[in-house]
């Protein structure tokens, strides 16, 4: 071993390096190594699963490997009685590991519907605004590869276009915010053992159990699938080849905004010209979403129904202004103007 590997391996706390030499959690660290490609320091965000726990872990070990700044955060979404105080004991248990994190609470009246996707939205403008805060630009998120494959099938039953079915990517930005997901490659049974292995612990969530949430009925129908002959390496094949077209529909998706679209920093607003909306209809569909997310400044697209209805009501000249994800739509002659909702 070279004296500068050695000289790391030093620095890696006892209890974290004494873990890290169990070959099969080397092996997934390795992975996980290759995966990652941060040269900047970095915000984790972790709930008290297993797949968070075993980020936590390879994250710590990263940070220190190539001398950056790692911060963690653990989640609260007080969605059940005993949540907050699960929070306080795996910020215990993570600081044994010279794993110091802090804990964020979504504070205030939870929804009473679509709560799982009420809560991962706060999750993310938590975290974000964190990371604004600390002007730190990079967050590592625990979605592994079983979450690929449950986020393809939920979004083929919401009727989802080819952006949705391969949504779940390596690296993606949100408001300026880099997200990387360096787990997708790793199996759950993978970070489940390590969890096990380093911390002898991780929270059991009993809503994992139930299916009243679509998420579970959909991760049971996958293990049904899986016992009638589903093979998960041909149906990752599938979902690879999906994201290559997917990089064809970007380019020409950015092609007509580059060719169609003028931006006026003075007015603060978007002018679209007739060109745009003569393209193939996932191209408009496309550049149309991701202009109105921009400039609405929202985290997420607006619904693909409401963005359909009101691409057609601009085709046939049915339109005069109207709102939606932040923005009011502006029809003059044969040119639409977006700008931000006040």
């Amino acid at each position: 071993m070279s004296r500068k590997n050695l000289s790391v391996v030093n620095k890696i706390p006892k209890l974290l390096n004494s873990k890290l030499k169990n070959k099969r959690i080397s092996k997934i660290y390795r992975e996980f190594e290759k995966t990652l490609s941060i040269k900047e320091n970095f915000i984790v965000a972790v709930s008290g699963g297993p797949d968070s726990l075993a980020l936590a872990f390879l994250s710590k070990i990263y940070s220190i490997k190539n001398k950056l700044v790692s911060r963690f955060f653990i989640i609260d979404h007080k969605l059940r009685n005993e949540s907050t105080k699960e929070a306080e004991l795996v910020k215990k248990i993570l600081n044994k590991f010279s794993i110091k994190a802090e804990i964020l609470t979504w504070h205030g009246k939870k929804p009473l519907k679509n709560l799982q996707a009420s809560a991962r939205k706060k999750r993310y403008e938590l975290l974000i605004a964190k990371s604004k805060k600390l002007k730190i630009n990079n967050l590592i998120l625990g979605h592994h590869l079983d979450d690929l494959f449950e986020n393809f099938f939920i979004r083929i039953i919401r009727g989802s276009g080819l952006k949705g079915l391969i949504s779940l990517n390596q690296q993606t930005t949100i408001n300026k915010t880099n997200l990387f997901r360096p787990l997708l490659n790793q199996k759950k049974d993978e970070l489940i053992f390590l969890s096990k292995y380093v911390y002898n612990f991780f929270v059991k969530d009993p809503s994992n159990k139930d299916e009243k949430y679509l998420r579970i009925k959909i991760r049971n129908l996958i293990k049904e699938l899986q016992n009638n002959g589903l093979d998960k390496k041909k149906f990752l094949l599938t979902i690879n080849n999906l994201k290559s077209s997917d990089e064809v529909v970007k380019f020409y998706a950015n092609e007509n905004i580059k060719k169609n679209v003028c931006f006026s920093k003075t007015r603060n607003q978007v002018i679209i010209n007739n060109n745009f909306f003569k393209q193939p209809q996932e191209i408009i569909f496309r550049s149309f979403s991701e202009l109105i997310r921009k400039s609405g400044k929202k985290y997420y697209s607006v619904r693909g129904r409401k963005l359909d209805r009101i691409i057609r009501k601009i085709q046939t000249n049915n339109i005069s202004k109207l709102t939606i994800g932040g923005c009011v739509i502006e029809k003059v002659n044969q040119t639409v103007i977006l700008s931000k909702e006040h």
